[in-house]
Formats: C-alpha cells, structure tokens, sequence
C-alpha cells in the first residue's frame, strides 16, 4: 500500500478531530463548501484577532466595520465585476464537466498561462490536444464565465442582488459617511473580516480554494499626491522584503524597493508591516514566505500595482497566493461616483489651502481560509513517535488539557476544579481522563495543545501539578496557585523553562 501523502494526512487528522471538514455532507457534499468544526473555529477566531490588532492598530485612524453580504446590482456595475470578473471555462462535449482552461493547462503542460484570451488558451488546448480529465473526451472552445451569484429579493422576486465577491466593496459603500464620522481625517482605513462568494467552476485543493470563503481586507483612502511619503518611513527604511524576481527570492530593503524599483514609500511600507505580521506574528519561516509582482495582464483589472503575498505549501506542490497588497488608484470610488451619481470627492485643507479631490485605496487583502491552510500545513509534524500541530501560543485551538493522572483517589475531582477554575477564567481548555496518560498526551499534540497539566499523587499534599510542554516534552511542577498567572505568560510566548526546572 502507497504512503499516504502529507495532504492526505492532514486531512485525515482535521476532518476527524474537528478543525473542517465537508458542509452537509450527509447529503453529499458539494465542492467549495466547508465548516469549520470546534478546533477549526478557534484557530480561525484567533488568527482574525491578532490580525485586527495588528493592522488596526497601524494608524490612529484605522477602524473595522461590518456589512450585509447581499448588495445591489448597481454596485457591481460600477465596480466592473458584472463586466470583468470572469474565469476561463470549457466543458468536455462527451461527459460535459465543466472546468477552468487555464488550470487544466497549467496541470498538464507545466506552464503559466496568467492572461491568455479565450481564442488563445483555445489554440494551446488544441495545439497540445489536451482532453478531458475525467473521461479523455474532446473540450469545446474556451469562454468566459462570470463568477457571481446572483439571488432574486422580494416576494415576487422582481430584484436581482448579488452575494459580494469580495469584501472590499463595503468601505467603498461606507467611505462617505465614515469620512464624515471620522473627523473628515486621511489617510483612513477601513478593514473587513467577513465572507464573499465566488461561483468557482471547478473548486480544487480541498480547503484552499472556495465558494463561500472568508477575507480580512483593509482599505486605506489616501491623498494619491503623498503615494511617495509616509510619516513612519524611516523606521522600515533600512527593512529587507522578500521579493521574487529573475526566478529567485532576494532580500531587498525598503530604500532600494523605492529608489530602484520606484515603488511609492506608502505601498512599500504596508508591504513590510504585512511581511512583520507573517514573520514576527505568526512565525512564519522566512524561506517559505515572498511577495510576487504581478504583471499588467496577469493581476487583477482594478490594480495599479500588484504584489502577491506567497507561501510554500507542501501539501499543494509550492507557492500558493494567500494575500496581496494592491494599489487600487480611484477606480473604485470613481466609479461608484460615476454609477451612483453621487459626488464622492472630499475637500480637506492643508495648512490654508483647500483641496478637492477623488481619494486613491490602497488594499491590503488576506483569504483567511487560505491563511488557516497554511499555517496547518507548515506547523504540521511528524515524529518518531507522534504527530503534531506546532502552532504558536497565540493560534493552538486548546490553550491547555487538563488530566488526573488516574482516576481515583481525588485526582479527579481536583482536575475538574482546575479545569473549571481555568475554563470561567477565559482559557480555551479541555479535559481528559479516558486511556492512559501517554495516549492522552499524544491526542492532544495531535490537534497542538500548547500545554498539558496533569494532577497525580504529589499534588494531594503539595498542591501544585505538572506541566507539560508539546514541543519539548517536559514538564516542570508548578503551585496551583500560579497557574493562571503562567499559562497567561506562556501564552503570550513565554518558555517553560522561565518558570521552573525541568522534570527528569
């Protein structure tokens, strides 16, 4: 029998201890739909927390709302998604599967077809006689295929809306009374965390690529003229950015991005606070993270320039995209300005000097489900004697499991106390007391507990416990009445070791 491969692996552990796993698959479920179980829940609840405190605390004038998912037509008009937002389809003419060209030749020719035309990717289908997939068929020419759902309001049904394809049309309804609200200050930030949907023609990669998916976006409004400035520039000035280019990833600091490259100082800086957060929030390994150029034909229609936030995936054969940092012009209000008729330009004035004008975006854009992937990917371990997840402090589903060593003797009631105590103070935990202790201690590295705290028979007259660290394997022994006050440290990235000595 073949190993199963580290994706297969992955997905036997998640899908059966509850991380995600398929929606409503008792009725056979459908591709690019998944839930997130318990675990998964958690994991995704913290990762949107440290990245709201992380870029919205960049700016005093940063701040997130929360919109509807369902949003007029005219709203897409303006924005050019009716028109643009498109993906390359063919269908089989014997088995008639329907799926995306441009895949299909990436998959089997091992080249980048990024911004080939209909009549092109046609002609390399035909050139290279690609079939079907699925049942070696013959493939009708390639069209395009608009990717939005569209939903009937009403009780007669007599509008058409659209579920958001993306989360950044939101600011864009919303800047003009939150510029008002907000003291009529630039630059203004304006994040999201919330869902979009893509009618995805033939979803792949399991959890990677979606239908109904997540984003965290923010949306800086800005003065276009000042692209070239920003007021903390000399702090990241001498910064290094991972950057592919000529088919490698260099270093290459903040100074020379901007005076060699002549990226604008206000992109580039966001650029290396979303390298930090990768780097020094979620610990990400610096040879597995970069940031790709875009070219014209290959990035998205509304961006000026366009750098891809790019991660190894093992499970997936390489660099996958899960964000991107867009300089988006005033394509966006501008349109909507165009399309609604209402006049979305501001007045501000500078030291005297009134100014009227369109504010440019600039849009940091992350896929929160692409992120969760990743980081389940790359703190994935396997051991002589175990598999673990090693994710930071900052992202472990369970912050602690608690354990009687064996179930009598007042172990066990001592451990529900602890349990309990930690559980109304706010800590993810778990209890345990079925198997042996070994078998409990490798459930809980399986799904990466952070630390494991066990009550054994010390613990009846000195009233303190072990504690269990998931990456070393030791433990040291600790009061019961500084555990909280631990476990708090230790989750905000403190070692074991600063707490005690280690248990032979």
């Amino acid at each position: 029998m073949m190993e199963k491969s580290k994706y297969e692996k992955i997905m036997d552990i998640t899908t059966k201890r509850g991380f995600f796993y398929p929606s409503a698959e008792i009725y056979g479920a459908k591709a690019g739909f998944w839930t997130y179980g318990h675990l998964g829940t958690k994991i995704k609840h913290k990762w949107e927390g440290l990245w709201r405190k992380f870029f919205l605390s960049l700016d005093t004038n940063f701040y997130e709302i929360d919109d509807v998912n369902i949003m007029p037509k005219k709203v897409f008009e303006s924005s050019g998604h009716l028109k643009n937002f498109t993906d390359p389809l063919t269908e089989c003419e014997k088995c008639h599967f329907r799926f995306r060209a441009d895949q299909l030749a990436e998959d089997e020719l091992k080249i980048d077809v990024a911004g080939l035309r209909e009549d092109a990717l046609t002609k390399l289908i035909r050139d290279n006689k690609l079939k079907c997939p699925k049942c070696k068929g013959s493939l009708m020419d390639v069209k395009f295929f608009n990717m939005m759902f569209d939903i009937r309001v009403g009780a007669v049904n007599e509008e058409i809306m659209y579920l958001r394809p993306e989360s950044a049309q939101s600011p864009y309804m919303a800047f003009r009374r939150e510029f008002e609200a907000t003291r009529r200050k630039l630059p203004l930030g304006l994040a999201v965390i919330g869902r979009a949907f893509r009618n995805e023609i033939s979803p792949r990669q399991g959890f990677f690529r979606l239908r109904e998916f997540t984003q965290a976006e923010l949306q800086i409004f800005f003065d276009a003229e000042k692209i070239n400035e920003h007021e903390n520039w000399s702090k990241i000035n001498n910064y290094n950015l991972i950057v592919f280019s000529d088919k490698k990833a260099k270093k290459i600091s903040c100074k020379e991005m901007n005076e060699k490259l002549k990226i604008p100082k206000f992109y580039i800086y966001y650029m290396a606070k979303v390298q930090q957060f990768y780097l020094d929030v979620l610990k990400i390994p610096e040879n597995r993270l970069r940031f790709r150029e875009l070219g014209q034909e290959e990035r998205a229609f509304y961006n000026k320039i366009h750098f891809d936030i790019e991660i190894n995936l093992e499970t997936l054969g390489g660099w996958k995209e899960v964000g991107g940092c867009h300089f988006r012009g005033t394509h966006d209000l501008g349109g909507h300005q165009t399309g609604s008729g209402t006049n979305l330009e501001i007045t501000v004035d500078e030291e005297g000097r009134v100014k009227r004008f369109l504010p440019s975006v600039l849009e940091l854009s992350f896929g929160v489900d692409r992120n969760i992937w990743a980081l389940i990917d790359i703190f994935y371990k396997e051991e002589k004697e175990r598999t673990t997840f090693s994710f930071t402090p900052q992202l472990s589903p369970i912050d602690a499991a608690v354990f009687p060593l064996v179930n009598k003797d007042k172990l066990p009631d001592i451990s529900e106390n602890i349990f309990m105590e930690l559980f109304r103070s706010g800590f993810s935990v778990l209890y345990d007391n079925s198997g042996s202790i070994g078998k409990r201690y490798r459930r809980q590295d399986e799904i990466g507990t952070n630390i494991c705290i066990t009550v054994d028979f010390d613990s009846l007259n000195k009233n303190d416990i072990t504690i269990r660290d998931r990456d070393t394997m030791k433990q040291i022994r600790l009061k019961n009445k500084d555990l909280k006050e631990t476990l708090n440290k230790l989750r905000s990235g403190a070692k074991l070791s600063d707490f005690g000595k280690f248990i032979d």
